[in-house]
């Protein structure tokens, strides 16, 4: 096995609504079916912070906040290149797709690509087990000893094409869910505590 990715489910009590895990949205393997979890990383900011300095030294902070900026919008475009590329050639599962800007906004694409970080995938150290799969040092992106991105004009994540994968929160988790995410990941308790503080329910 190349790497294991751990997830965590959402546990608010819904009404006939599952509680999901981004693990449903990969068959699982006493299911026999081949299926396939997409990974990436990608950068605009090899090189810019130099430039940033010199801005910063000439007291430009317009310029430093500008460079800043449009580093950002392009990895977030470049991004959404990657997942096109994947929905329509390299998995090609959508080849007609012919979606506006607008309908991007809105995410009307089929599948989905959440960042270590945010609510479906809240726990930012697995972005460690992202980034050794993907060699992604070899290609200037680092991680920072508390899992920020350097250059910070990056984004990572991963790539589900289940055409019912959707965004969610995992909100708010219990002791008991804590103690099985460490087990799993091979941490203390206090350890998962501490990676997972804003998510804890008590």
């Amino acid at each position: 096995m190349k790497a294991r990715f751990t997830n965590l489910r959402n546990q608010t009590r819904k009404d006939k609504l599952p509680n999901l895990c981004l693990s449903d949205f990969i068959a699982p393997v006493e299911s026999g079916i081949t299926d396939y979890l997409g990974a990436f990383a990608l950068t605009a900011g090899i090189g810019i912070e130099e430039k940033i300095k010199e801005f910063e030294a000439d007291h430009d902070d317009y310029s430093a906040i500008m460079l800043k900026a449009l580093a950002d919008r392009l990895a977030e475009a470049f991004t959404e290149l990657v997942h096109l590329e994947i929905r329509k050639n390299y998995w090609g599962y959508a080849p007609g797709e012919t979606l506006s800007n607008d309908d991007l906004f809105l995410e009307k694409y089929s599948g989905i690509r959440p960042a270590h970080g945010y609510p479906a995938c809240p726990e930012h150290s697995e972005k460690e087990v992202l980034f050794k799969l993907l060699e992604a040092e070899k290609y200037g992106i680092h991680l920072t000893e508390s899992y920020s991105m350097v250059p910070a004009a990056s984004v990572s994540g991963l790539v589900f094409a289940n055409p019912d994968s959707k965004y969610f929160f995992v909100g708010k988790i219990g002791k008991d869910q804590v103690a099985d995410y460490a087990k799993r990941k091979g941490l203390s308790v206090e350890k998962v505590e501490s990676l997972l503080a804003s998510n804890l329910n008590y």
